[in-house]
């Protein structure tokens, strides 16, 4: 993961240095932002900033910036989902495990969790000790793109800076942020045209218990072959299967969210993207 620092929020930046200056620099926060990758520039800048040797701190030059910006600090812990689906407890763990642990070059350590809105029930109850007292120096900062998908009891117990107020975003992109897409995946994403007629053709065939939907589903797993490709197919069939539902189609739409309930659970198990689309498909053959 490449860390430009200079790529900063400016004026959230100001309002921390103004914090750090007055030692007031608070045991947790929660960095709000739909770009996700600036607001983490900007929990590397911080620790730069308590950490930068140089003059005009943070340098970004100094040997202590270096290791922090190339993730060879001991002092600056970086969690990530790691390409997974969630965030789960044993990473969680890790960081309560190394509370227990004196700074190595540092009089503070900074633990910064990327990706918080996937973070699963269990990891999030098992991370509000390490936010309510802190039995080490420790600043630990949480990065979302959605401050809503965090549980009420973590944001209670952080300082929450949105670098998002007055940005714009556009309704497609506002939608996949607030279904736990990030910044990186939406533009991987690209246009997803082809994707959406091919998933509404599938949906479409299952329902009308088609025997061709076995054959879709071979050609939309070949179609959707990155992560999030794959998410965004999901959660396009079950919004059609929330919308039958609305609409009045409730045994239709039940059903298929009940399908799409599995497979959630098959992902979690590793299960292969074709053999989700495979199961789905013949379930409608039943």
């Amino acid at each position: 993961m490449k860390i430009d620092i200079s790529q900063r929020g400016v004026k959230q930046a100001e309002f921390l240095r103004h914090a750090f200056e007055q030692k007031k620099l608070a045991h947790s926060y929660l960095f709000v932002d739909a770009n996700e990758l600036q607001a983490l520039n900007t929990a590397y800048w911080l620790a730069c900033l308590f950490n930068c040797t140089g003059e005009n701190k943070p340098d970004g030059s100094c040997q202590n910036c270096q290791q922090i910006i190339s993730g060879n600090n001991p002092d600056v812990l970086l969690v990530t989902t790691e390409g997974k689906q969630s965030l789960g407890i044993d990473q969680i763990r890790v960081l309560k495990e190394e509370l227990a642990k004196s700074p190595v070059q540092s009089s503070v350590r900074f633990f910064i969790i990327n990706d918080a809105q996937k973070l699963t029930l269990s990891a999030a109850n098992a991370l509000l000790n390490l936010l309510e007292e802190p039995i080490a120096p420790v600043v630990t900062i949480l990065i979302t793109n959605n401050a809503d998908q965090i549980l009420p009891t973590v944001r209670s117990r952080t300082q929450i800076i949105n670098f998002s107020a007055g940005q714009k975003t556009d309704g497609r992109t506002a939608a996949l942020l607030a279904n736990g897409f990030n910044q990186e995946e939406i533009a991987e994403l690209g246009d997803t045209t082809n994707l959406d007629k091919a998933g509404k053709y599938f949906y479409q065939e299952m329902l009308e218990y088609n025997s061709l939907a076995l054959v879709s589903a071979h050609k939309l797993a070949d179609l959707a072959k990155g992560k999030a490709e794959q998410n965004y197919l999901l959660l396009l069939l079950k919004k059609m299967a929330q919308q039958d539902l609305n609409n009045g189609s409730q045994q239709a739409g039940a059903r298929m969210l009940k399908h799409l309930l599995e497979v959630d659970k098959m992902r979690y198990s590793n299960v292969g993207f074709r053999n989700l689309l495979d199961y789905l498909a013949l379930q409608w053959k039943r």
